[in-house]
């Protein structure tokens, strides 16, 4: 091979070069490809044609006579002649004509199999464009029995085997779309048909055409009634497909299984009104399935046992009640084989039985129940990792089953499965632990759970039934809290929390042992599973309540002689977190008298002088009141126990400003999730009159200064929800009062902005008669000149406007002109703080308008449009919110959308001729309405709206080209493609012509829209209509686009490269998966080389191991689980497979997971351009009008942002501050040189190391400067060395 790379200087005059004309020499001379093209398109061809003989005979023979659903007429009508006598002519037709413009839907699969290079799918598109061509030479329409006529005689005419599979293919296609009546009437002659065929190929070599013939026949005798599976010719065509389910072909084999499982699954006499249980063939299939598995007996090498154990994987859910326990008897057989992937295959199809949830025809309780105590003697050894998860997931699902069959027999079974998970938690296999754990708490919301109100209360002393099975399991489980499973306490305490969630209302007696249990464990000194333990005791507050806990692990605490460590005060958070549904007197009977203990002892301790203990007491008493919120989650005695508490909390409201957030909350919790009936919600209503008083004067009272009183908008949310269980009248006293208020010359600012916030709370609340007098009384305040309060005049009447309340609805219809007026009045002295509540205002009111308001909403529109431009987000975007309901608002005057937006988008026009903030506003609003009504907006009003924004780009005004760049950007999004290519001249003229100032201010977001174009149009297309100051961009932009898409490729590469390297387990519920792994976890024996490993590698796979008794005891197989001593992994095997998963870890195991700072995925870009898109639509706000300095996007700003200057350089830009001297720490106080310091190294000259010396230009320089500093250490010692031998002479 000649080495690449340049050529030597002067060798390129030696070479040869071709002539001028004479480049093209040396192409083929054969051009096939072109002839093809002509010969098909343009003349008779000139080659060999690619029709065959087979279909030509079909041709001609279907050309004699009309189309037969029968095979009579063949027999002499084949022609012998050669294929290139035999061509169509036809003129203007192709070889394919028939297949390329076949009409009917059921072949568009086949019509890409043209390009194809294979034979067999060029034997398709032939036979396929035959049949077409015979059909319309004969008038037919194409359906698709005209094509299963045609096809099915076509099949009994053709002789070669891929002609036969490419028929029966088509025939495959077409059958499925035949209606049902032609496949019932032509049943005899098309199984006739199907069968010969079948016979033929299945002692052929060749089967290409099998597993289609048997696709169809599968199909024709789903589609045929029930009545016809009464003759034998039907059973004998379904036995004939039942026979090649165990074909030893896998593509015949499953087509054969999927053409079974679809008869006896969908036939659809089966989905009729009257369906019978069972198709007429499943008890046939089943003795089929066990005549073949007792036929293969113990000889383990024969495939033919997995291959029917798939097919029953699939039907035994289809089977009666008999053929279930028959299969299920053959099944617990052959697992007595030892064979480890039949044993698994069985395991596999029991729990597919039990998954699919059949009915009891088909599966009996008896007979479940007799499974389940069968299973029990193959149970795995605790060393056989995978059977033993497979064993695990077959016993849940039977159970499960059972108890959705019969609950009183499932639960007399579920004791003797607690007793063999139990010890699976000792295994040392993480994924056993964890399957058993889920197993138990599976069993206890499935099975125990829906039936523990029927059960009723369980004592300890509970000796039969149902009860005393939830004891033993309950004892079974306590056991676990023994230290022989310390090391699985974690997954014992979670069963446990299962179990006290699951049955500890009904069975808390005897579970109070175990909460003693776990109080003991829990005041052991560093227990390291806290957690876990705190979640199981949580449980049981949840569902004992906390007064059964506490009865049986006291809290220990009395506020007089207490162990200041409080060793059960962890019981406090547990009980904040879980208590609910429990009795809300008890808090008042036991917490209550205790918090109020502990405050006077904290008071008594403080004032003897011990702070810390009083510090205790009060962190002790804060955190018993924060159980209240718990308490009045859905309490049970709220209408006996609020009065007994309400007194109690409104003393604490108004003398406690520590406990006000707690309390706050605990009332709303007691509205919105207690009070669910009028009884309920009048009871609480009932002490308004004491609790709102007390909430007025609290928000109303200003807090000390410094003080930041975080409870005010906690009091503020609490007095609007207990407005809404206040009855109305009282509401409109307590209103009546704060304008009273309002009014009063002595109140300060602060006491009138308070109480406007109460009005705005209450207005909603009141009856009409009340909001009129209200809105009188608001309407100086909609033009005072203190913004606060105008802010707040006009949230009282956002608030009226926009209830819900039939009251709120009536005020608006009633007083409609007035707010019209008022509200028109009123915007000359609008200010900004209330432009956001008057634009809501006024969206409430737009909801309500008719046509005939249309003046006012013209009136409106200006200031909407103007408020797009307001410095307040909210206000922003209620400005845009409220165009769009205006917009709505035309639709309803209109009816028709077109002509309303067109009426609208007129309106809206006026803006573009008046200032320069009002074109602003105005493209803003057009860039909106754009986005939010793209479909109803006609396309000329959409062309003539872009090509007036396109002229406003050329303004020297960044304010309007910045606008117009927002709507273009919207414009490419919404618009249709091949609609915005006729635009793309005028939109690209409209960018290019941006003046210079502005192009460079606007830089990256006209980048960001020369992205978009190249994407739509194309590089060469864009840049032949831009000019050529742009071309750099785009050349860029060209670049970056190529860059961004080979490291998505590059990513997704090593991603899937990664993914086949090294593939997770991952816990999946699939028993397919748990099963999967059994046989790759065998291994060969260490004493064989690599060939004989390779060569015996499918024998090794099905190998099971022996596991021989310890020590010196035999091995005794009369043992009743002896099976236990079967594995099916290799006990001397130690595997350690440790997942390289390239993150750092820290000590004690955690992962350390960075972020990349670039992601290229193509996901978060679209997120991103449809964020992009919502902000310049207005849909979305803006989070902040600032940019990050590091992204260099500054062009949101009027004004560049000035970085801080730092000093660096020389001359003028030297720092100010002087370098500091890496010697000073070693010079010496009292004279000359240098001294030694502790904990530094020695003061000798060093040689900084500086990437600058790598440079060849300075390299002089800084050897002057070593020598320098060689020679003054040398010049140093010498003198040194003098002075020492001056010493020594005197």
């Amino acid at each position: 091979m000649v080495k690449s790379g340049k050529l030597k200087s002067g060798s390129a005059s030696k070479l040869k070069r071709w002539k001028k004309g004479h480049s093209s020499d040396s192409n083929p001379q054969t051009s096939r490809y072109r002839q093809a093209a002509k010969s098909r398109f343009f003349s008779r061809p000139t080659g060999k044609s690619d029709l065959t003989v087979d279909a030509l005979k079909l041709h001609n023979e279907l050309q004699v006579g009309p189309l037969e659903l029968g095979a009579g007429g063949r027999g002499d009508a084949f022609m012998e002649e050669e294929p290139e006598q035999a061509l169509s002519e036809r003129t203007g037709g192709t070889f394919l004509s028939g297949l390329s413009d076949c009409s009917n839907l059921t072949f568009r699969k086949v019509q890409r199999f043209w390009e194809s290079n294979s034979a067999a799918h060029k034997e398709i598109c032939a036979v396929l464009a035959a049949v077409t061509e015979v059909i319309r030479a004969q008038g037919g329409k194409e359906t698709e029995t005209e094509y299963f006529a045609a096809l099915l005689t076509t099949l009994e005419a053709v002789d070669t085997a891929e002609s036969q599979a490419a028929v029966a293919y088509l025939l495959n296609l077409v059958m499925k779309r035949v209606p049902p009546p032609v496949l019932i009437l032509k049943f005899s002659d098309t199984a006739k048909a199907l069968m010969d065929v079948m016979s033929n190929q299945a002692t052929s070599e060749t089967a290409s055409a099998l597993r289609w013939i048997l696709s169809c026949l599968a199909t024709l005798l789903r589609k045929q009634d029930v009545s016809v599976w009464t003759y034998p010719s039907t059973l004998q065509a379904y036995h004939g497909l039942l026979s090649f389910t165990v074909h030893s072909k896998p593509k015949v084999r499953k087509a054969a299984q999927q053409g079974v499982c679809s008869i006896l699954r969908g036939s659809d006499f089966l989905f009729t009104d009257k369906a019978p249980s069972h198709h007429p063939a499943a008890a046939t299939t089943a003795k089929f399935c066990i005549k073949e598995m007792e036929q293969v007996g113990g000889s383990k090498e024969d495939t033919t046992m997995l291959h029917v154990l798939g097919l029953l994987k699939d039907l035994m859910g289809t089977f009666p009640l008999g053929a279930v326990k028959s299969c299920c008897e053959t099944l617990l057989r052959v697992m007595t084989l030892s064979h480890v992937l039949v044993t698994a295959s069985a395991m596999q199809t029991f729990h597919r039985l039990f998954s699919g949830k059949p009915n009891a025809a088909t599966l009996s309780p008896e007979l479940n129940a007799q499974i389940i105590t069968a299973l029990y003697d193959y149970l795995p050894s605790d060393n056989d990792l995978q059977p033993l998860l497979a064993w695990l997931a077959v016993m849940e699902k039977a159970h499960v089953h059972l108890a959705n069959l019969q609950s009183s027999l499932s639960m007399g079974h579920l004791p003797r499965l607690f007793s063999a998970a139990m010890p699976c938690l000792l295994s040392p296999h993480t994924q056993v632990v964890s399957a058993a754990t889920n197993t138990l708490k599976t069993l206890l919301t499935e099975c125990v759970a829906p039936h523990m109100e029927e059960i009723g209360p369980i004592t300890p002393t509970a000796s039969a039934g149902n009860p005393s099975y939830i004891c033993k399991m309950f004892r079974i489980v306590e056991e676990g809290l023994s230290y022989r499973f310390h090391a699985s306490w974690p997954f014992v305490l979670q069963v446990l929390g299962c179990f006290y969630r699951v049955a500890g209302k009904q069975a808390h007696p005897i579970m109070t042992k175990s909460l003693q249990s776990l109080a003991e464990l829990r005041s052991t000194p560093r227990f390291p599973f806290s957690g876990e333990l705190d979640l199981a005791v949580g449980g049981a507050v949840e569902s004992m309540g906390p007064e059964v806990v506490l009865g049986a692990v006291p809290l220990n605490i009395t506020g007089y002689e207490d162990d200041l460590e409080f060793p059960r005060s962890w019981l406090v958070p547990v009980i904040r977190d879980h208590v609910k549904n429990t009795h809300l007197a008890f808090f008042t009977s036991y917490f209550l008298p205790l918090a109020s203990t502990l405050k006077q002892r904290a008071e008594q301790l403080e004032q003897a002088g011990q702070k810390l203990e009083a510090k205790v007491y009060q962190t002790l008493e804060l955190q018993i009141w924060t159980m209240l919120p718990g308490f009045c989650i859905r309490a049970v005695d709220l209408l006996a126990s609020f009065k007994g508490i309400a007194r109690a909390l409104g003393m604490a409201v108004n003398e406690r400003p520590d406990l006000r957030l707690t309390i706050c909350q605990a009332l709303r919790t007691i509205i919105t999730k207690s009070c669910n009936t009028e009884e309920e919600k009048a009871e609480v209503g009932r002490f308004s009159k004491n609790f709102l008083p007390i909430l007025f004067n609290v928000y109303s009272q200003q807090p000390a200064a410094g003080d930041s009183a975080p409870y005010r908008m906690a009091v503020l949310d609490t007095i609007k929800v207990y407005l809404t269980v206040t009855e109305t009248q009282m509401v409109c006293t307590f209103l009546q009062k704060a304008t009273e208020r309002l009014s009063s010359t002595e109140s300060t600012e602060f006491t009138r902005l308070s109480v406007m916030d109460l009005v705005v709370a209450m207005a909603p609340c009141v009856d009409e008669v009340t909001m009129s007098k209200t809105f009188e009384l608001m309407k100086p305040y909609l033009e005072t000149k203190e913004p606060s309060m105008q802010k707040k005049a006009y949230r009282v009447l956002e608030e009226m406007c926009g209830g819900e309340r039939d009251e709120c609805r009536s005020f608006v219809l009633a007083n409609l002109e007035t707010l019209k007026s008022v509200l028109l009045e009123t915007l000359k002295n609008a200010s900004s703080p209330a432009k956001r509540p008057r634009l809501k205002c006024l969206m409430h009111i737009v909801k309500r308008l008719s046509e005939e308001h249309k003046d006012f909403i013209t009136a409106l529109l200006p200031e909407v449009i103007i408020c797009t431009k307001e410095v307040s987000a909210g206000a922003r975007t209620s400005a845009y919110n409220l165009l769009v309901e205006i917009g709505s608002a035309f639709v309803r005057f209109c009816g028709n959308t077109k002509d309303a937006m067109d009426a609208y988008l007129v309106l809206a026009y006026a803006g573009l001729t008046g200032s320069v903030t009002m074109i602003t506003c105005t493209v803003l609003a057009l860039t909106r309405l754009v986005f939010e009504y793209k479909d109803a907006i006609d396309v000329s009003t959409m062309e003539q709206l872009l090509h007036n924004v396109c002229v406003l780009l050329t303004s020297r005004t960044r304010e309007i080209v910045k606008a117009a760049l927002g709507f273009i950007k919207v414009i490419l999004f919404v618009m249709d493609p091949k609609t915005l290519a006729s635009h793309a001249t005028v939109m690209m003229e409209g960018v290019g012509n941006i003046k210079d100032d502005v192009r460079r201010h606007f830089r990256t977001k006209l980048k960001n829209i020369f992205t978009k174009f190249i994407r739509k149009f194309g590089f060469e297309l864009v840049k032949s209509m831009l000019p050529a100051e742009h071309h750099k961009v785009l050349v860029n932009i060209r670049k970056a686009e190529a860059r961004t898409k080979r490291r998505r490729q590059a990513a997704e590469s090593q991603d899937a490269s990664e993914s086949e390297e090294e593939v997770p387990k991952t816990k999946t519920q699939s028993i397919e998966d748990i099963l999967a792994e059994s046989d790759s976890e065998l291994s060969e024996d260490e004493g064989k080389g690599a060939k004989a490993k390779k060569k015996a590698g499918k024998q090794q796979k099905g190998r099971a191991w022996l596991k021989e008794g310890g020590e010196d005891d035999p091995l005794n197989f009369l043992d009743p689980k002896v099976s236990q001593r079967v594995l099916a992994t290799n006990p001397e095997l130690k595997k350690s497979a440790k997942v390289q998963h390239g993150f750092k870890v820290t000590s004690d195991g955690r992962l350390i997971i960075r972020e990349d700072e670039e992601q290229d995925d193509k996901n978060k870009d679209d997120e991103g351009e449809m964020k992009d898109i919502l902000e310049e639509a207005g849909v979305k706000s803006k989070k902040s009008q600032k940019r990050n300095f590091k992204d260099g996007n500054f062009e949101d700003m009027e004004i560049e942002p000035q970085l801080k200057y730092k000093a660096g350089g020389s001359g003028i830009h030297r720092p100010l501050g002087g370098s500091r001297d890496t010697g000073v720490d070693y010079r010496s106080k009292k004279g000359k040189g240098d001294v030694k310091r502790t904990g530094k190294v020695d003061p000798y000259a060093y040689i900084p190391l500086r990437k600058a010396q790598l440079n060849r230009r300075k390299r002089a320089k800084l050897q002057g400067q070593f020598k320098g500093m060689v020679r003054g250490a040398q010049k140093g010692a010498l003198s040194g060395k003098r002075m020492q031998r001056n010493k020594r002479k005197a």
